[in-house]
Formats: structure tokens, sequence, C-alpha cells
């Protein structure tokens, strides 16, 4: 019996000792364990995801700028109409601090827009949500909101508010917050009845329910809106700077254009275009990093 026990003890390092031998490959002198490939393959392939998952908007932009400078090529279009790419950046050169002084005063417009209309928005969804008496009274007046056209409410909020950031800043938000409070009403209200019954076995109260169950379940629609926001917050402020202001990047394009400084309009308008979309992926970052169950992602965790 211990004959017996002792053969198959032998038996199974033997076996152990083949499948340890088995994962090495061995180069001249060094053994390198399968293991170890397998990592630095997949390290690879992260990288070059990475890679081109920078390079992507690198390369688009510069296909953009190819077609441009492609359609002067080919038109002969003059440059008060068209001006070259080389023409824009060497606007961008000269005059960079004019035109950083102009876009920080958009970008504040922006973001102030933002965070009042995100408020304003998401405070009257909530009211939807949970008010019941105040939601006839309130969903005829959002609907009757958006049937004005937006833009032509920036003469009265000029006049109203004058030419300083205030008309542009309510411009943005007016813009801003029926997306917003549309995407979270909609998500308030589609909370799962299963996740609310369960809440209400145990014991929860109303309040209770909306912040631990409806507000997170909430979340993902919370985000759309935003996403959307983010991306028409610059028309707002731009609209309101073409009505009446005293600087901004809206301001000096209809400046440029009345002047026939057409690169100089471009250089703005490339500007504004630049800032519009790394605004739109910071926040669309943030988004992705503060709700990653929605997108898939994993935020790493460190073990203690």
């Amino acid at each position: 019996m211990l004959k017996n026990i002792a053969v198959g003890k032998v038996s199974a390092q033997n076996r152990q000792r083949s499948n340890s031998a088995a994962i090495y490959v061995f180069l001249g002198k060094q053994a390198i364990p399968e293991c170890v490939r397998a990592v630095r393959y997949e390290f690879t392939l992260v990288s070059r995801g990475s890679a081109v998952k920078f390079l992507r908007p690198v390369m688009i932009a510069a296909g953009l700028l190819f077609a441009w400078q492609l359609l002067v090529w080919l038109t002969d279009v003059p440059a008060f109409i068209l001006p070259a790419p080389e023409a824009v950046v060497e606007v961008l050169l000269v005059q960079h601090q004019m035109i950083l002084q102009h876009a920080m005063i958009t970008l504040a417009e922006i973001l102030f827009g933002l965070v009042l209309g995100v408020g304003l928005g998401a405070s009257t969804a909530l009211i939807l949500a949970e008010v019941s008496r105040l939601r006839p009274w309130l969903l005829p007046v959002l609907v009757i909101s958006q049937a004005v056209p937006v833009f032509a409410l920036a003469p009265i909020l000029v006049l109203w508010l004058g030419y300083g950031m205030a008309s542009k800043v309510a411009m943005a938000a007016l813009i801003i917050f029926f997306p917003v409070t549309a995407a979270f009403y909609d998500g308030l209200r589609r909370t799962d009845p299963l996740w609310l019954d369960v809440a209400r076995a145990h014991g929860l109260s109303p309040f209770a329910q909306l912040w631990r169950v409806r507000l997170p379940a909430a979340l993902p629609s919370l985000a759309s809106g935003l996403r959307v926001a983010t991306s028409v917050a610059p028309i707002g402020a731009v609209v309101g700077e073409w009505v009446g202001s005293s600087g901004g990047l809206g301001y000096l394009m209809l400046h440029a254009n009345g002047r026939l400084q057409i690169d100089l309009m471009f250089a703005a308008l490339l500007v504004l275009a630049v800032l519009a979309v790394a605004l739109y992926f910071l926040v669309d970052g943030c988004l992705r990093w503060s709700l990653p169950w929605v997108t898939g992602e994993q935020v790493p965790v460190k073990s203690p």
C-alpha cells in the first residue's frame, strides 16, 4: 500500500515537471515562460490599440486639412472667399494673444451656461418626477417653450441683460435646459418597477427610494443629456455674441467678416471648433470614468 502511494507521488511529480517544462520555450541559453510571452503579447495589443485611438483624431484632422488645401488648389478660389490653411495658421501664430483672449471669454460663457442649464434642467426633471400635481402644468410650458425658436430670444436677452456675459450665459442655458430636462425626466420615469418593489419591501421611504434607487438608475439618461448639452452649449454662446457683445469668438468672427479679414474669421472658427470638441471629450471622459457600468469599462481597484 505504501509502495503504491509512493509510486503515485513520484508519477504526480513527474507530470508536474513535464507540464512545467512544457511552458518554457528555449531561445539559446535563455528560457522564457509562455505566460511572459502572453503578457507581452497582450501588452503589445493594448499599446497598439491605445496608439490607434490616439492617432485617429490626428489622422482625421490631417485628412480634413488636406481636403481643404486640395479644394483651394483645384478651384483656385479667391482668398476672400476661402483662404488656404497656411494663411489661417499664419494668422493664428501672429495674432494668437488676441484670439486667446476672445477664446477665454467664449469658454467662460459656455461653462457658466453649462452649469446653469444642467442645474435648472435637473431640478425641473426632479420636480416633474416627484410633484405629480405640478406635472400637468409644467409639461405644456416646456413644450411651448420649445415651439419658440431659441435664437429668436437672443435679441430680447441682450435687451434685458445687456451686452455683457449674462445674456450669453442665459442663451447657452436656454439651449441646454430642454435636452437635460427631457433626458433626466425620462430616466426617472423608467426606473425598473422590480427595484422599487424591493425598496418598498425593505421599508425605504419615498425620499430614500429616490436617493438610493431612482437617481442611480437615471444617471445614464442624465449622462446622455449632458453629452447633448455639451455639444450645443457653444451654439448659444456664439449666437448671443453675434447679436450683441463686446468680446468672444463670435464677436471676433463677426467683425473680421465685416472687414473682409476672412483668414482671421476662419482662425476664430477653427479655435471655436477645437474648443467645442475638446470640451465634449472632456465631459465624455469624466462621464465614462464616473459611470463605468454604463460603458462597460473597468475602474482599476488597488488591492490592499
